[in-house]
């Protein structure tokens, strides 16, 4: 392999980041109970995430956002101003939560900064994944960080050419077998995917991968034995 860049992923991949949204979207069930099911709330939730998502885009903000609306419709627009409250008080202790880096990974990324150029290559809301980059003490390492709207080929390909990298030079390692690994393997670059034991419905994939650019390690830390 001649690879140039090596790009991660954030969200579950250099830190924790599923479980807090499983947490509120807990929270937000029982804020609702008296209402329908829980299942049901978790159900018609997604729903609305799904319906939002080229509205909002990824992050926090949008799923506050798709709360909101959900409660309103549930409670056919009766929603009252504490609950309100209460679906705004869940996202901003989201927002406000501590980044928690995944084990090994600073150390990791110290090792391979001496080697190759590292970047960023991450969805989400713009401002949010700033300040968990700041807060994770790992801005210094990074060359470039991207912040994307989304991961398709065509968002890859741009990062690919303001890199000024061929494909084959350029190395994705994430979670997501749908956003991190395909549409790279697509442009002819190389993947490492790094699960991580909560996976969005949204970003789940069941799809066996044979490609000669595609790597599996269960740990972040195992990426050393193919790129160091």
């Amino acid at each position: 392999m001649n690879i140039q860049v090596i790009a991660f992923d954030a969200d579950d991949t250099l830190w924790i980041n599923e479980p807090y949204f499983r947490e509120a979207e807990e929270a937000f069930a029982k804020l609702l109970v008296d209402y329908l099911p829980e299942h049901s709330i978790k159900k018609e939730l997604y729903a609305t995430e799904i319906h939002n998502l080229t509205l909002y885009g990824y992050g926090i903000k949008g799923f506050t956002l798709s709360m909101i609306e959900t409660a309103l419709r549930l409670t056919n627009q009766q929603l009252p101003p504490s609950i309100i409250q209460s679906i705004l008080d869940i996202g901003k202790g989201m927002l406000d939560r501590p980044v928690e880096l995944m084990e090994g990974v600073s150390e990791l990324l110290d090792e391979l900064k001496n080697k190759y150029r590292l970047v960023v290559a991450t969805k989400g809301d713009l401002l949010d994944q700033e300040r968990k980059l700041i807060k994770s003490g790992l801005l210094s390492n990074f060359h470039h960080i991207e912040i994307m709207s989304d991961k398709q080929v065509k968002d890859y390909a741009k990062l690919i050419r303001h890199l000024d990298i061929a494909p084959d030079e350029f190395m994705m390692v994430g979670n997501s077998i749908k956003s991190d690994i395909l549409p790279v393997l697509e442009l002819g670059a190389h993947a490492i995917h790094v699960p991580y034991h909560i996976t969005w419905i949204h970003e789940q994939v069941e799809e066996e991968i044979t490609h000669p650019h595609f790597h599996h390690r269960t740990e972040i830390t195992h990426i050393r034995e193919i790129l160091l």
